[in-house]
């Protein structure tokens, strides 16, 4: 980013009105902002009524790859197909609804005022006008893999409503039990249906199943191949997506023309690059009654200590979620912060703890909230 010169005005006015954005779309192509964002292109910005006082710089050429996920495109010659999606009900929408491969999102959003301003930034994902799979010919498959997660039901029904519904998709298959389901002989991969998924949102768990490890890259393509799958949507977590990468790159050494889609999941919210992650508001929601248990129990006893210790392993956004949403905790420990519990009090006579280190024990990193400070801290103390 680099400063645009004197501020004109101060007034900020709407922009990302229906009539204007159609009116850019015509003067500049595929590459003005879609319809959801403000115009973001500098000789764009110029005929609108709104004060920019940043201007992102354009990407040069030979960066601009570094961002790029692999497409298919990259080692085969396929041919593309225009996108059947439109935005129905939309009156005068049209083609706005598609997103330019040209857009980025920044990740770094605070800039400085008197400085030249940089940022990392990556491709945009939405709706494209151009696509590779044919809808009438796709055979698209879901696997949930690794732990449960709430919310993984409403991602499957999801997919499938937007594949069959607004693409035209025939035929959507539900792959038991993570990726062993593909090739355990036990387990039957079958269409799923409409009646099956109408109501799945309000379970929890996952309705196909799901299943840790089990990873064999060489029978999993050799299931894909042979089921004719051409999109697999994998919804799982970090090593879930590490399998999914390497299914990618084997089918790719084959050149096969068929996608592999991830869909992050994580319960504790650990993925720097969006806001939330599916999952996290429950948990921490569900966290908020354990909290409140304990501080009844600590406060119905002389002395008494309510501690809840909660999960996140190395990540503790559900624990200082949880705290700051039900104002109860007093004392709450995270990864992310050092710690140590025991040392001399900062100030004798006070109910204070010094933190000069961080110290776990044999078991790992703790998650914990403590609540009833008064005693819980003169007893640590």
């Amino acid at each position: 980013m680099v400063p645009s010169g004197k501020r004109q005005s101060s007034r900020m006015t709407r922009t990302n009105t229906m009539e204007l954005i159609a009116k850019l779309h015509q003067e500049s192509g595929e590459d003005v902002a879609s319809v959801h964002d403000q115009p973001k292109i500098q000789s764009i910005a110029k005929q609108t009524e709104a004060s920019y006082t940043k201007i992102v710089g354009s990407t040069f050429e030979d960066d601009f790859g570094n961002f790029i996920p692999c497409k298919i495109s990259d080692f085969l010659d396929v041919e593309k197909l225009p996108s059947p999606y439109r935005a129905q009900g939309v009156v005068g929408v049209g083609e706005n609804i598609f997103v330019s491969n040209s857009e980025t999102v920044l990740l770094d959003i605070v800039s400085h005022a008197k400085h030249e301003t940089v940022s990392r930034e990556f491709l945009r994902g939405g709706p494209r006008k151009m696509i590779l799979h044919d809808p009438s010919k796709a055979k698209p498959a879901i696997v949930t893999c690794g732990g449960l997660c709430p919310g993984l039901n409403t991602v499957i029904r999801e997919i499938y409503m937007c594949l069959k519904y607004t693409y035209g998709v025939r035929e959507v298959y539900g792959v038991p039990f993570g990726f062993r389901g593909f090739y355990e002989p036990e387990y039957e991969i079958k269409p799923l249906t409409d009646e099956e998924v109408d109501d799945i949102h309000h379970d929890g768990g996952s309705y196909l199943g799901s299943s840790r490890g089990g990873h064999s890259t060489r029978m999993i393509v050799d299931a894909i191949v042979d089921f004719g799958f051409n999109m697999v949507f994998v919804i799982g977590g970090d090593g879930s997506h590490r399998g999914a990468i390497k299914v990618f790159d084997e089918l790719r050494l084959r050149k096969l023309p068929y996608a592999v889609i991830g869909i992050p999941k994580t319960v504790d919210n650990d993925i720097a690059l969006i806001d939330r992650s599916f999952g996290f508001a429950t948990a921490v929601e569900e966290a908020q009654r354990a909290i409140k248990s304990a501080k009844t129990e600590a406060t119905s006893y002389y002395n008494g200590i309510g501690l809840v210790k909660l999960m996140g392993r190395y990540s503790g956004h559900i624990t200082m979620a949880a705290t700051v949403a039900s104002r109860d905790v007093d004392v709450c420990l995270i990864p992310e912060v050092p710690f140590v519990l025991g040392g001399e009090r900062v100030n004798p006579g006070q109910n204070q703890l010094s933190y000069p280190c961080m110290r776990t024990d044999q078991y790992g990193f703790l998650n914990e909230a403590i609540l009833n400070s008064s005693s819980a801290l003169r007893a640590l103390s």
